[in-house]
């Protein structure tokens, strides 16, 4: 005779014994193999939670950060800079690291009819010399009106767009404003493609599509 399935109305059994399981005691309500599977995966939960959170953290907290800056640095009178080229300016990138903490800034006025208006909050554009790829130092060339790096052949347009070459994303910039007829540069921020803000990246890090969710902000470097 064909076995019939069991009775679903009936009660499950308390007791591992009445069950049937193998090598049950009496008085046993869970076995031993049961209760050995549970806490492996109650451990395993907690070793991956214990990991994943903290990493979790780390990519996605910088994107609820203030990316107000909060230290400017003058770069000279309004009357040096123009529209039409960028002038080559030293500052402190690292506080208190001396000669280490130099880097070279662009520096030109913000263009109305020329630059996108994403940007249009800020009277200048301030261009980071770093290479989006490795961050090797690139150089402006006003002949050509062009970015360029001279490690791996990286080129970048007028707005720091790349327009050639390697590079994942355009030139990073620095926040701008005027203050008593002088411009100060702030904190560095980086760009995608469509030179959206964003809290600094690493050099070769997308910011496009779902890559600006996976790259965390190393505003140290």
């Amino acid at each position: 005779m064909p076995s019939q399935p069991p009775d679903s109305s009936k009660p499950k059994p308390r007791y591992t014994l009445d069950e049937g399981a193998p090598g049950a005691f009496e008085g046993e309500t869970v076995t031993r193999r049961k209760f050995m599977t549970g806490g492996a995966m109650a451990i395993g939960g907690v070793a991956t939670a214990a990991f994943g959170l903290p990493a979790l953290g780390f990519a996605l907290g910088p994107q609820f950060e203030d990316g107000t800056p909060d230290r400017w640095q003058d770069m000279g009178p309004e009357g040096e800079f123009s529209v039409s080229t960028y002038v080559p300016k030293v500052m402190n990138l690292v506080a208190d690291a001396g000669e280490a903490g130099k880097h070279t800034v662009y520096i030109r006025k913000f263009d109305p009819k020329r630059d996108s208006k994403r940007n249009a909050d800020l009277p200048y554009v301030a261009i980071s010399n770093r290479c989006a790829h490795l961050g090797c130092p690139v150089r402006y060339i006003q002949a050509s009106k062009r970015f360029v790096c001279p490690c791996h052949g990286g080129v970048y347009e007028f707005e720091g767009k790349v327009a050639g070459g390697p590079p994942v994303r355009p030139l990073d910039r620095f926040y701008t404003r005027v203050r008593g007829g002088r411009v100060e540069v702030g904190e560095r921020f980086s760009l995608n493609s469509e030179l959206r803000r964003f809290s600094v990246r690493d050099p070769s890090n997308h910011l496009d599509g779902p890559w600006q969710y996976l790259y965390p902000s190393r505003p140290s470097t």
